[in-house]
């Protein structure tokens, strides 16, 4: 059910990439607090109902919208989706993201090109939107708001592959580290605006995509030789960071990256002196 501390009622969130994982924690703990979600698929429809079910049972709102974050037609449609139905926009989590692995000198184009369409373009195209629908908003309002919290927020999914090198992974690697420099970039484009821009970077997160390392027993504990926290994390644990930098606790928080990784980024191998 919906919780008590409704910290964004009235506020609308798009989710990009929220049929499951961590977009999909994000999107059902936003309802929870009180948001209208926008819940984005690409290709699994049956897997995003399942979200807006989810939120819906929970007693929240959300619309199904299926976009390609790669395609800027798909983005820009999925964005005036969200205004024709709610009229607003106050947070986009751009969270969509895939991986293509391949050893480096085995790596085709097409492996490499659609890892940084999605991963990267799509952050552009995604924030590029958000971005503009803030500042519209502002605009119709005439400033008739004195408040001197920001406008809109935008939290990006990276990775600690964002800092962490990761051999065999070096498309989703550059997509990752591309990320920062992109959401500090344009952090400092848009503070000024009174637009705020952060981005999550999870490490081992208990979700589809690595299933065969969390689901077997000896991969599990050769992964826990990595995280001196000794669990792995769960898309819950990256939704409540994604919600308070998305909300107004968080309002002098402008352009960090808040990595949730048990440790990970902490080098592990050199706690016992190397």
């Amino acid at each position: 059910m919906i919780g008590p501390e409704l910290k964004f009622k009235g506020q609308v969130v798009i989710v990009t990439g929220s049929s499951s994982g961590i977009g999909k924690a994000c999107a059902i703990h936003f309802a929870n607090q009180g948001a209208k979600v926008v819940v984005n698929y690409s290709s699994n429809a049956e897997a995003g109902k399942d979200t807006v079910d989810e939120i819906v049972k929970r007693g929240g709102e959300a619309i199904l919208v299926k976009a390609d974050v790669s395609r800027e037609d798909d983005v820009l449609a999925m964005f005036r989706e969200t205004i024709n139905k709610f009229g607003r926009l106050d947070v986009l989590i751009s969270n969509a993201g895939l991986q293509k692995d391949a050893p480096f000198l085995e790596m085709t184009l097409q492996e490499w090109q659609k890892v940084i369409d999605v991963n990267l373009t799509g952050m552009f195209l995604c924030c590029r939107a958000a971005a503009r629908q803030f500042l519209a908003q502002e605009k119709a309002a005439e400033g008739t708001s004195h408040s001197e919290l920001s406008i809109g927020k935008i939290v990006m999914m990276s990775s600690v592959h964002d800092i962490i090198p990761w051999a065999g992974h070096v498309n989703y690697a550059a997509s990752k580290g591309g990320i920062m420099m992109f959401m500090k970039s344009i952090s400092q484009e848009l503070a000024p605006h009174k637009i705020r821009v952060n981005s999550v970077s999870p490490g081992a997160i208990k979700t589809p995509i690595n299933k065969e390392v969390w689901s077997d027993p000896a991969k599990y504990d050769e992964l826990m030789n990595l995280i001196p926290y000794k669990r792995i994390g769960t898309p819950q644990d990256v939704a409540k960071a994604v919600a308070w930098l998305a909300s107004d606790d968080s309002d002098y928080v402008n352009g960090e990256t808040l990595y949730i990784d048990g440790g990970m980024t902490l080098y592990p191998e050199f706690s016992d002196n190397g």
